[in-house]
């Protein structure tokens, strides 16, 4: 797992989105249905941010998601991602255990 963790992170936009979500209210704006901190920021936001088409910015939001870096909501139609800090905490111990 860890190997596919680096290899998540071995991207500069999906790094760039990593630290986006680090702080989502200082990187994305208001969303009308639910708050940031509680279940993530809606993947159009991400998809305008990141300047990418729909599908490439999808690709690398399940990659991320795939590593277990990030969580997802789906309310309705909508995909909403936040940071899986728990699971960050762990691959930066066993990073820091393996190097």
């Amino acid at each position: 797992m860890l190997l596919e963790q680096i290899k998540a992170l071995g991207n500069d936009t999906r790094m760039q989105v990593m630290e986006w979500l680090k702080q989502p209210r200082d990187n994305f704006p208001q969303q009308d249905h639910e708050d940031p901190e509680g279940v993530g920021i809606c993947m159009t936001h991400i998809q305008q941010k990141v300047e990418l088409s729909a599908s490439t910015a999808s690709s690398h939001m399940a990659i991320l998601q795939r590593a277990g870096f990030l969580t997802t909501t789906r309310i309705g139609k909508w995909t909403y991602f936040r940071r899986n800090e728990q699971v960050i905490q762990s691959f930066t111990q066993n990073l820091q255990k393996e190097l």
